[in-house]
């Protein structure tokens, strides 16, 4: 019992959340006031003008922070130091990519690139050694989930009442049991892969596969094609969905409702609300922020089902200790990030101050999720990913699961938000 507290030290899970809360006090105390990210550019005057100075501070900060993670989890610190700076510098030229005029109109973000930048060098160039000890997407995207906890505030989720949260808590496991469902049973996908790609698709995107894909240990190919997938139709949800809710003459609040419950990415939600109008761009926005509250839950669920049920056929150890080993340990911290600034921080603090600083610690958060989708890349091999892809069964899983989440979030809105639901 005595040598139990060196699990918070000595294992990844747990660095993620210290990790996570030390840039959010930066963020909170009034160390950290600015996190650099590349300004919109058209001409190389433009890129000239950048702020290279800030993003290097940023990435001796990051690299620090991270590298004494390494040294706790004995891994080599002194390798992972040598490494993250070009590691960094390639999460530096998704963002650049991303901040070009037309990138921004098609929404095509630094996830996408990173995932592609990523994706190039591993199967055409191929990994230097020296750079591995660097590539880590498991850590850099839990900090990012961490971070995300903070902007998950309670008294958004409260201002659409019980409306809100019947269509995201009600439409999302809905989605999320059948997709699995079809995909396990009658696709006879992997139940690991079904899972990550239905969550990825009923609950928020990428941030949600990555927290079932760790749930249930899916292999990284798995989890890759699940991204990778959410990410391209995200997109072009992105710029379809607005112009379908104007050729139908929803009003603003169905409107809103309908894509915050569908659009897997909380940017592209933004995005495509904005195009409506402000009415259809906070009800979006609070919605998706309402199902985002669902990626703790989710994952203990999985957590779970699969001792319960694969354990217990697989004749392998379960039990509560089993659980408590599979789940998630960032989902602590994302969980306590969301408690400690809805009802600790905003009342100390006041709203207006608070939202400044969310928006500083998303920034971290923005930069971390581009390392992990980076990374996530150059750990995927091309070939391996082809066979999950081979017979077109889980963009089939997709496109069906898409589809039923579309029209069934499309009922509940339309019924919820057009007075049919009383006060």
């Amino acid at each position: 019992m005595g040598t139990n507290w060196r699990i918070f030290i000595k294992q990844e899970d747990w660095w993620v959340n210290w990790l996570g809360f030390l840039l959010l006090i930066a963020v909170f105390s009034g160390v950290v006031s600015h996190v650099p990210r590349f300004s919109t550019w058209v001409t190389a005057t433009d890129l000239l003008d950048q702020s290279y100075g800030a993003m290097m501070l940023l990435m001796l900060g990051t690299g620090l922070l991270c590298t004494l993670a390494m040294y706790f989890l004995e891994a080599s610190p002194v390798s992972f130091a040598r490494a993250f700076p070009s590691v960094f510098v390639l999460a530096m030229a998704a963002f650049l990519i991303e901040s070009h005029p037309f990138m921004k109109e098609y929404g095509l973000g630094y996830a996408l690139w990173a995932l592609l930048i990523g994706l190039l060098i591993s199967n055409i160039l191929a990994v230097p050694s020296w750079m591995k000890p660097a590539v880590r997407s498991e850590l850099y995207i839990k900090v990012g989930l961490v971070l995300l906890g903070a902007r998950i505030l309670f008294g958004r989720i409260l201002e659409l009442g019980q409306y809100g949260i019947i269509v995201a808590w009600v439409v999302t496991p809905i989605v999320l049991l059948s997709m699995f469902w079809l995909g396990w049973k009658y696709l006879k996908l992997s139940p690991e892969f079904s899972i990550t790609i239905s969550a990825a698709t009923s609950v928020c995107g990428v941030s949600a596969a990555i927290a079932a894909a760790e749930s249930c240990r899916a292999r990284k190919e798995e989890l890759t094609l699940a991204v990778g997938m959410t990410l391209i139709f995200t997109v072009a949800m992105m710029v379809g969905m607005p112009l379908l809710t104007q050729w139908m003459g929803l009003n603003d609040f169905v409107a809103g409702a309908w894509i915050g419950g569908t659009i897997d990415s909380t940017g592209a939600v933004a995005a495509a609300g904005e195009f409506i109008g402000p009415d259809a761009l906070a009800t979006a926005t609070v919605i998706k922020m309402i199902q985002n509250v669902m990626i703790g839950i989710i994952a203990f669920g999985i957590a779970l089902f699969w001792v319960i049920y694969f354990a217990a056929s697989d004749q392998q150890r379960s039990g509560l200790g089993v659980v408590w080993e599979r789940f998630p340990k960032f989902i602590l911290g994302f969980v306590m990030a969301s408690l400690i600034v809805s009802f600790i921080l905003i009342p100390l603090l006041g709203p207006e101050t608070v939202d400044a600083r969310v928006s500083l610690a998303n920034g971290f958060r923005s930069w971390f999720f581009c390392l992990a989708f980076l990374c996530i890349g150059l750990e995927t091999d091309f070939r391996k990913l082809w066979k999950q892809i081979e017979g077109g069964k889980p963009l089939l899983l997709y496109l069906v699961g898409q589809s039923f989440n579309v029209v069934l979030t499309f009922i509940v809105a339309w019924l919820v938000f057009s007075g049919y639901v009383p006060d």
